[in-house]
């Protein structure tokens, strides 16, 4: 097992630059699929769950490797349309692979995606889309059994506007004869990241961050290069981490337009925050207040991958704040580990209400998915003494070396290893 072992107390300050998006990229690989020529995906962020997905190219046929920090992709040689159950319960963003798979074949099987025990997170819009399109689906014995021999374009209507079935419906009308409607679709920026990059090759798709997109089916797609947009919820978790520490921090490679929801919470709390380009600086020097009402919803509202985070914040924020999650269920699991280094904190059913006290202390806890590891993690850094966060291969699926980052802040911090 491998634990981050810190020492809280530490001030943040420096420059770091924000890694590339996850959540943009593991979208994009499955869009890979959809071509035959080599593709080239720039600034390529290694982390767990984008190795995953590499994973599965190569399981379907693709050939891949590293150039430097890029990966070149070669989807020529793909030629199965089933996904592994084993790859497909590590990594949720397993089923953006089923619109692209029957894009090319016309036919899928994929079983149920894996990824953070955070909720239900059924996959039932992506399901009533592609039926929309025309596809036949079967489920049985824990597979999804896909016919796309009569797919045809049409319009979708989304009852909730999904980022992974927007995701999905746009891959699978790519080479759909006629136009294809998404009504209701997410306007996520990774959302907007997908469709630029289908259309860098050969795609041709329009309104992307609306709350219509519409896809103009082609015959083919060409290969290309691609850098994807930088990480909006690893920029967002170090802001945080720096308003909870204190200190002066410049983050590189961001679009403020993608964490406006958090800045505008931060802003005139104990934060001075100011940008030009994409460059932030931040610098917080008092204790953070608390805030009335934080309610995470689709973009452009406040994520509900930066909750845990932020949640970690008011606990040791002047005041009585109140957060309400809407999008997953489950996403509180993580407090009962804050709470043992002194949070004070009720849940009740989708609300938290959080009491701010002066002073967390160090404990250790189990990171039990991916965002409220990070949240403990940013606890740790403010705890009185040694925290222990252990298990954090969560972590790891969405944050590069997340220890040697904070290191170049000035955060105490490393990780450990220990035999079981």
């Amino acid at each position: 097992m491998e634990n981050f072992f810190i020492c809280g107390g530490n001030k943040l300050s420096g420059e770091l630059d924000i890694s590339t998006s996850k959540n943009a990229v593991l979208p994009i690989l499955a869009g890979c699929i959809l071509c035959e020529k080599q593709i080239i995906i720039h600034k390529f962020p290694k982390y767990a769950d984008t190795k995953s997905m590499l994973d599965i190219l190569e399981s379907l046929g693709a050939k891949w490797y590293f150039q430097d920090e890029s990966v070149v992709i070669d989807g020529e040689n793909i030629s199965k349309s089933e996904i592994p159950v084993e790859l497909a319960s590590k990594i949720r963003s397993s089923i953006f692979s089923l619109g692209s798979i029957l894009s090319r074949f016309k036919k899928a099987k994929v079983s149920y995606p894996g990824g953070c025990a955070i909720g239900a997170r059924p996959i039932d819009l992506h399901l009533k889309g592609l039926k929309s399109l025309g596809v036949k689906i079967t489920e049985r014995h824990g597979y999804i059994y896909c016919d796309g021999s009569n797919m045809k374009s049409g319009t979708v209507n989304l009852d909730f506007p999904s980022v992974g079935a927007t995701e999905n419906i746009i891959l699978a009308s790519v080479y759909l004869k006629g136009k294809t409607r998404i009504v209701n679709c997410a306007k996520e920026p990774e959302i907007v990241d997908l469709s630029n990059f289908l259309n860098s090759i050969g795609a041709k798709i329009t309104g992307q961050g609306t709350s219509i997109i519409e896809i103009e089916g082609v015959q083919k797609v060409d290969g290309g290069e691609y850098t994807p947009i930088a990480d909006r919820i690893i920029t967002g978790t170090y802001i945080i981490a720096t308003a909870m520490c204190g200190g002066n921090v410049q983050l590189n490679n961001v679009n403020i337009e993608n964490v406006s929801a958090l800045v505008s919470k931060l802003k005139n709390n104990c934060c001075k925050i100011t940008y030009k380009g994409d460059k932030l600086i931040l610098v917080a020097d008092k204790k953070p207040k608390s805030i009335a009402k934080v309610e995470t919803m689709p973009f452009p509202g406040f994520p509900t991958d930066l909750q845990p985070q932020i949640t970690s914040m008011l606990s040791i924020s002047k005041g009585t704040s109140v957060v309400v999650e809407n999008m997953f269920e489950s996403r509180f699991k993580y407090i009962s580990e804050l709470k043992k280094m002194g949070a004070d904190i009720i849940v009740n059913d989708k609300t938290a209400i959080i009491k701010g006290v002066p002073q967390l202390y160090g404990a250790t806890v189990m990171s039990n998915d991916l965002r409220g590891g990070a949240a403990l993690v940013l606890a740790g850094l403010v705890a009185n003494g040694y925290t222990t966060v252990c298990d954090v291969k969560h972590i790891d699926r969405g944050y590069y070396k997340m220890e040697e980052d904070l290191q170049k802040l000035g955060a105490n911090i490393e990780r450990i290893i220990t035999k079981a």
